[in-house]
């Protein structure tokens, strides 16, 4: 499958490019926001289109010649202001859902984060987050897509440990961390996984090898 995913040059995004060009069983397409960073994937021999998320519908739309999945892996970062929250995590997703959609692409991986869904799981710290990843997911349910939720808790940069626990909701572990390598390994591992098609996760550091711990959800 060509892979469509959003936010390539974010932390996570840059891991799963590298995951599917080292894997060989998908082709990334890097979506990003800058030039220097399209001559930047194309170096490294890595198609890139440029677009921007608080763009049109059209215009994302106009992105996906060719492509067969969308993943989602975008965000706002940590330095910005709830208003790019809302028009990146939350309005930038539901665009990229819609032009999906319009496109007849039926598969989209969507990440999240851990406790999105529950709001007496929210800090207050990051609640227009969590309110952005909450309404962006139900979207995304609502959709009609082939569609997975992939809620990570607390996102470390370590080396990947490939082992992880996937489970409906994490509430009672003594992990509540995973690498970012390891999210980019989930999130490749679930595009052609039918196991893991129409469903939401958390996942964390754990025991389970990846392939296990999408099978058995």
């Amino acid at each position: 499958m060509n892979v469509l995913i959003m936010g390539a040059h974010g932390q996570v995004g840059q891991h799963l490019v590298e995951e599917l060009k080292n894997t060989g069983k998908h082709t990334p397409i890097a979506f990003v926001r800058k030039e220097e960073q399209v001559k930047e994937f194309e170096n490294a021999g890595v198609e890139a289109r440029l677009g921007d998320l608080e763009g049109s519908i059209e215009d994302i739309q106009e992105r996906m010649d060719g492509i067969d999945a969308v993943i989602f892996a975008a965000g706002s970062g940590g330095s910005t202001g709830d208003d790019k929250t809302l028009l990146i995590d939350l309005d930038g997703a539901v665009k990229v859902i819609e032009a999906t959609k319009a496109r007849n692409i039926d598969r989209f991986v969507m990440l999240s984060a851990m406790g999105a869904e529950t709001r007496e799981r929210w800090s207050d710290e990051l609640k227009p987050y969590y309110v952005a990843k909450h309404f962006a997911d139900m979207w995304l349910e609502d959709s009609d897509l082939n569609y997975t939720i992939v809620r990570p808790g607390m996102l470390e940069n370590e080396d990947a440990k490939g082992k992880v626990l996937v489970k409906d909701t994490i509430t009672d572990n003594d992990i509540y961390s995973i690498p970012r390598a390891d999210v980019a390994k989930v999130l490749a591992a679930t595009i052609d996984n039918e196991n893991t098609y129409k469903k939401a996760f958390e996942v964390v550091t754990g025991q389970d090898s990846i392939e296990d711990a999408l099978t058995n959800l």
